[in-house]
């Protein structure tokens, strides 16, 4: 409804109307400062996110031996540790990870799943609920000190504690080693992070191998030694150090690893070593084995074995991968000056997307990772394909996504498959680089993550179908209910719904600081600082939260509060508007103005039946009953009216006179904020001409409310529409109350019968249009791989 506006001379007039006191009344401030949950900096890591001038970190140096088992599918290794101690404290003990024994029968993930039995059930559901007659986890053969003496150790699941014969003083190392043995998994029946897949075809096996030796557990100024069991979910975090492994597998398998290989000579042909050359500097990917050489050692067996040495510098773990299956293509990139060789190994299976894209997508991660964070250091970076899902390791990781067996593939298949290997490989970065504590803070390595692998999708295609990073996309989980969702500073093992709250939702958060809240040029220069500070350390929560802040200037307590602590969701509602006018006390003006009021004020249905049904009233039979205000029309302008104008006008300064009648509009827009996460305020404004303007207004506006605030907008043309939100920037979960008007938003509804056929992608629909009798004969096949 519109309103005026009363200027007065002499009078307070708006600009000094007393503000009603804006107080929250959530009992919470959601501005309060952050400092009370952090950390206390220290001389080990500053309030201003950086390491300190004492900052240390342990390191571990590795020699391992192994040996692949084709056969009984089982590895048997040993292993030299050079562990030093740059920490100031004198260690008694030290902790190794075991991480194979979440295998074990009587490991405590077994002992803790939890679920409920259905009336209906799958086999493979069944297969769940059932305690595994696999027999995984390692078997310690020994563990010594240099020299041949027994070491003492204590098991403790997935924690093994060594005790030392002398303490390990500051600035000393101790070397130990260690024999093992244990059964690979099934990755197809027991889905853990590595294991092997057999193809039945032709009777082979394909190796993704990781967690296959005893590693070094993280000892950190910050918590002391990290053993938290391993329980599946909470990843891992590891020291730095040097790695030298030799691999010995069947004589015609091909194997990839982290590192650079060390004897080329010795296990490859004279022909892969030139297209190995070849590759470096190459326009597009060199095949070192081709597709028809792999077949033909499909279907051979060699006999002997050979033996892969590969050696690594600083890296924080290692993982490889074996199989006279695969296919072999590599590409030399340039990178911060250096050379790196992007490949990927993969079966026939995987053809044709692994040969058109994988090796083309490592290359495209590693170059736009390095410009968002830092220039890759690592002389390779590797993607293999397997059976099942993504798994990361320094330079090498491990990728789902396989067409169907006729070669064809959905959009879905194609953008999934990109997105693993730009996600796993994108994991060279955080944690392998950056090397947060996964196993507390999944958040730190998969948000963090799955944000630049956001930023690197959009960079392969315009539009690229991401299915994290939008705002609009986190939207159903933050719209959930509250007993169904953590805050993202919960750790690893306690997470209900990992995606959503590991990767998408810190995800959704990074791209909402770097688009709404602090600008791209403010966010990039912040965000490179991190990785800057923190490249081949470990990081925690409080140190990116306070570099973001350090390298800004820009307060982002509220955000850090409402997005990583908290489980609110954001909904922001126009609950109206009043609209003002100046009174400019021109008669002229001012009952034009009324005349049009009321003529455009709608009639009364009483007024519009009596139009008809009422033909005449008694004043209109009888006009002796008319006087002066019968013919009175109030909106005319008289003599009067004109000389107390201008009478009023001298009254006036100039600058008085013109903002009488500059015909300024003044809205006065009621805020709420349903959802309790405070945000800017984004308002576009819709014009009687049609046009449009954006107001951005910072989160602070809620500082003194966060629950309701008033906000007035001066606009020179009248407004007939204000919408929060336009361009889905805050991951609002209500839309509908987003307008004012109120816009009406469709809701969509499904049909679908209740057993629904297979339907073909759209490539076997078209190659079976093009080719009827093929899909006659029934030689279309629609199985294929997982994603």
């Amino acid at each position: 409804m519109l309103k005026y506006l009363l200027l007065a001379v002499g009078a307070a007039g708006l600009a000094a109307t007393p503000l009603r006191a804006q107080t929250t009344n959530s009992g919470t401030d959601k501005f309060a400062q952050l400092e009370t949950l952090l950390p206390t900096p220290n001389e080990y890591r500053t309030a201003s996110g950086a390491p300190g001038h004492a900052y240390w970190q342990q390191r571990a140096d590795y020699n391992i031996r192994v040996k692949l088992d084709d056969d009984k599918q089982a590895i048997t290794g040993s292993e030299d540790i050079t562990y030093t101690n740059l920490s100031p404290d004198v260690l008694t003990y030290l902790w190794v990870q075991l991480d194979q024994n979440i295998l074990d029968k009587n490991s405590i993930t077994t002992a803790t799943q939890v679920a409920k039995v259905q009336e209906k059930m799958t086999f493979q559901a069944m297969d769940y609920l059932m305690k595994s007659d696999f027999d995984g986890g390692f078997k310690i053969e020994s563990v010594k000190m240099k020299g041949g003496k027994d070491l003492p150790y204590t098991i403790n699941h997935t924690m093994m504690r060594i005790d030392l014969p002398t303490p390990l003083r500051p600035k000393q190392s101790v070397t130990f080693s260690m024999a093992w043995h244990y059964n690979i998994n099934d990755q197809l029946k027991i889905s853990e992070r590595s294991g092997y897949e057999y193809f039945p075809e032709d009777k082979n096996y394909l190796y993704e191998i990781a967690q296959f030796y005893p590693r070094m557990a993280v000892y950190s100024d910050n918590q002391g030694w990290q053993q938290k069991q391993f329980l599946g979910q909470g990843e891992f975090t590891l020291p730095f150090g040097d790695y030298r492994v030799s691999i010995t597998a069947p004589a015609d398998h091909v194997v990839g690893a982290t590192g650079t290989l060390q004897n080329p000579d010795q296990v490859l042909t004279a022909t892969q070593r030139k297209r190995l050359a070849g590759a470096v500097g190459a326009k597009k990917p060199v095949v070192i084995v081709t597709q028809d050489e792999a077949v033909k050692a499909e279907g051979s067996r060699a006999k002997g074995t050979k033996t892969w040495t590969y050696a690594a510098k600083n890296v924080r773990d290692f993982a490889w991968c074996s199989s006279r299956k695969f296919i072999w293509d590599a590409l030399g990139i340039k990178q911060g000056g250096k050379n790196v060789l992007c490949m990927s190994y993969y079966p026939k299976e995987g053809n044709p997307l692994w040969g058109q894209y994988s090796t083309q997508v490592v290359a495209h991660t590693i170059k736009t990772y390095s410009k968002f964070t830092i220039p890759y250091e690592y002389p390779v970076a590797i993607s293999v394909h397997g059976p099942v899902g993504g798994m990361e390791y320094p330079m090498i990781c491990f990728n789902g996504g396989r067409p169907e067996k006729d070669g064809t593939y959905s959009a879905e298949r194609k953008y999934g498959m990109i997105s693993v290997i730009i996600h796993e490989v994108g994991h060279n970065f955080f944690p392998m680089i950056i090397n947060s504590d996964e196993r507390q803070w999944t958040w730190m390595d998969e948000g963090l993550n799955s944000f630049v692998q956001f930023l690197t999708e959009q960079e392969w295609q315009r539009d690229y179908p991401s299915r994290r990073g939008e705002p609009k996309n986190i939207v159903p989980y933050m719209s959930m209910d509250k007993n169904l969702q953590n805050s993202i500073m919960t750790n690893s093992e306690s997470v209900l719904q990992l995606g959503n709250n590991a990767y998408g939702k810190p995800a959704t958060a990074l791209n909402v600081l770097r688009e709404t809240v602090m600008g791209r040029q403010l966010f990039d220069y912040a965000f490179k600082e991190y990785a800057t500070r923190w490249a081949y350390k470990h990081p925690q929560p409080a140190d990116f939260f306070r570099t973001m802040e350090d390298a800004s200037g820009v307060d982002l307590d509220w955000f850090w509060r409402g997005w990583f602590y908290g489980t609110d969701h954001t909904d922001l509602s126009i609950e109206g508007v009043k609209w003002y006018t100046v009174d400019s006390k021109n008669p002229e003006i001012e009952n034009a103005r009324k005349r049009d009021m009321l003529n455009a004020a709608p009639k009364t249905i009483t007024q519009q039946r009596n139009l008809t049904d009422l033909q005449k009233t008694l004043v209109d039979e009888k006009p002796e009953l008319k006087d002066f205000y019968n013919n009175y029309d109030p909106t005319a302008t008289t003599d009067a009216d004109r000389a107390r104008y201008q009478q009023y006008v001298k009254t006036l300064n100039a600058d008085q006179q013109k903002r009488l009648n500059n015909g300024l509009q003044f809205y006065e827009v009621n805020l709420r904020n349903l959802g309790g996460l405070v945000m800017p305020v984004i308002v576009q404004m819709t014009y009687e001409d049609g046009k449009q303007e954006l107001v951005n207004i910072p989160a602070e506006i809620w500082r003194k409310n966060n629950e309701e605030v008033t906000k007035v907008f001066v606009t020179e043309k009248p407004v007939v529409a204000f919408t929060l939100d336009p361009y889905l920037q805050t991951a609002d979960t209500d839309l509908s109350n987003n307008s004012f008007p109120r816009k009406l938003a469709p809701s969509r509804f499904e049909l679908f019968q209740q057993q629904q056929q297979a339907v073909p992608n759209p490539m076997q629909q078209q190659s079976s249009a093009a080719n009827p009798e093929k899909k006659a004969n029934g030689t279309g096949s629609t199985s294929g791989g997982t994603n």
